[in-house]
């Protein structure tokens, strides 16, 4: 396994932030949002297994940036990319979906993160 270094690191935070700040405001896209809740556990490491539960609220006037980060220091261009799963929630105007996800990363094996996640939605009345 490769090790990340720190200018591959600050390099791939950076391009995330531009993707970030590119994305716009959640009700200029999505106007009928009153807010987006995702709920995740987080679980990483083979030998002894790390699991971390985070809770992420977005509201009307927060980024419409839906990519959880890894947990993993090693993991530079990985992460969970959660916006198919919201785009086609709203879409089809679902409140509650529940799943699971690897790591897009590949910097490292495929599977060495994972989370399950439920992402509420409410919409505005």
């Amino acid at each position: 396994m490769k090790k990340i270094t720190n200018t591959e690191r600050n390099i791939a935070k950076m391009e995330k932030r531009k993707l970030k700040l590119e994305s716009g405001i959640i009700s200029e896209h999505y106007p009928e949002i009153a807010d987006i809740h995702i709920k995740i556990k987080n679980s990483y490491g083979k030998k002894n297994p790390i699991t971390i539960e985070r809770d992420f609220k977005f509201l009307p006037d927060s980024q419409a940036y839906f990519t959880v980060e890894c947990l993993n220091k090693n993991c530079a261009d990985g992460g969970f990319d959660m916006a198919k799963i919201i785009i086609a929630m709203i879409k089809n105007r679902k409140l509650t979906v529940e799943g699971e996800l690897n790591c897009n990363g590949t910097s490292l094996p495929s599977d060495h993160s994972h989370i399950s996640y439920k992402i509420t939605i409410q919409y505005n009345k």
